[in-house]
């Protein structure tokens, strides 16, 4: 009999039909409530036993579960999706992000209904696998958060006791290829800002392309940040669709909150919009819903980015311009000040980029 200092455990033979039928081991230990358990396993010989006992206090002793659950990877992760995930400080767009990407790629079988205590490395190097060879192949930057929400989802499998080990962190993250940023010339970018003219969102477009703002950080943007007089402006939020719901958060990190100048013209843009804003509200009557945002749909009510997205599209369509999207006006503004001798690290700070190696 051996002890350590959280147990003890015997092994001795056993009979199964009062023939010899290998050796038993027991171990007695006390789980993280104080409660006094007792785990029990069988081999064909003692060393067997033995190193099933050993791997037991040492799982014990490090305070992990003495067995890894039975449980399979799809029901934890379902379960996860409403605990730890939902009470997570994630913000509710990757939130909706990554309860989607559970359900659809990590649920369902084959790969949901293997047990947590069977779970390999190669099973998971299987699954990204499958993600890049289907019919139609995953995008990097999908598998990668795939990848994230599987180790994620299984930490919080570690943090509740289930399993000992998070098997996702054996395995090399996912490789994401970059990309140069699309960016066109400022004859193209002239042109389509021609091209969008008699479109309701237009403007917006104008300001991301002169201030370098995010689509999100443009429609999230209130007047109360705004100094016109000082031809300043605060960003410092970013909105975005969530399920059905437009929502406003914080940025991701704290360079995104930043303080951006603007032009001449800018301040010229958004005082004509201050004007038409203020007829739109005439206009509406009680209907209108003040939510003291620069851009707003008819009523005063929060801007759907993807009707930004729309405005550009079909201004690119109408000027003849390719590959055109609303991060390319971002990368086009970016590219302008550092052709004309922006030092890099101003226009990452312009940009609000959480480091100069992203610019």
């Amino acid at each position: 009999m051996s002890r350590n200092a959280n147990g003890e455990g015997s092994i001795y033979a056993w009979k199964r039909d009062g023939k010899p039928a290998g050796y038993k081991g027991a171990l007695s230990y006390k789980d993280e409530n104080g409660d006094t358990k007792r785990y029990v396993c069988y081999g064909r010989t003692r060393k067997e036993v033995k190193d099933k006992l050993d791997k037991a206090r040492e799982r014990v002793e490090d305070g992990a579960p003495v067995k890894d659950s039975k449980q399979t990877v799809g029901e934890w992760l379902a379960y996860w999706d409403k605990t730890g995930l939902a009470a997570s400080n994630r913000k509710e767009s990757t939130k909706v992000l990554y309860g989607n990407l559970s359900r659809k790629h990590l649920q369902p079988a084959p790969f949901g209904a293997i047990r947590l205590d069977r779970l390999k490395p190669t099973d998971i190097d299987t699954l990204l696998l499958s993600l890049r060879q289907k019919d139609k192949p995953l995008s990097d930057s999908t598998v990668f958060n795939i990848y994230c929400v599987l180790r994620a989802g299984l930490d919080g499998a570690v943090r509740d006791g289930l399993i000992a080990k998070n098997i996702a962190s054996k395995v090399d993250r996912p490789q994401v290829a970059k990309k140069d940023a699309q960016y066109i010339e400022a004859a193209d970018l002239t042109k389509l800002l021609a091209a969008a003219d008699g479109l309701r969102y237009r403007d917006v477009l104008v300001l991301i392309a002169g201030t370098g703002v995010r689509r999100g950080e443009a429609v999230a943007l209130s007047w109360s940040k705004v100094n016109l007089d000082a031809g300043t402006m605060r960003v410092d939020a970013t909105l975005s669709r969530v399920g059905k719901a437009l929502l406003i958060t914080e940025p991701k990190t704290d360079r995104s909150r930043r303080t951006v100048p603007l032009s001449p013209a800018m301040v010229a843009l958004l005082r004509a919009q201050k004007a038409r804003q203020a007829a739109e509200r005439l206009r509406a009557g009680d209907q209108w819903v003040n939510e003291g945002l620069v851009f707003t749909t008819e009523l005063g009510t929060k801007v759907d980015p993807r009707n930004i997205l729309r405005t550009v599209e079909l201004a690119a369509k109408k000027a003849g311009i390719d590959k055109v999207g609303v991060h390319t006006l971002r990368h086009s503004a970016a590219t302008g000040w550092l052709d004309s001798g922006v030092h890099i690290k101003a226009v990452s700070d312009l940009l609000g980029h959480s480091s100069i190696a992203i610019t």
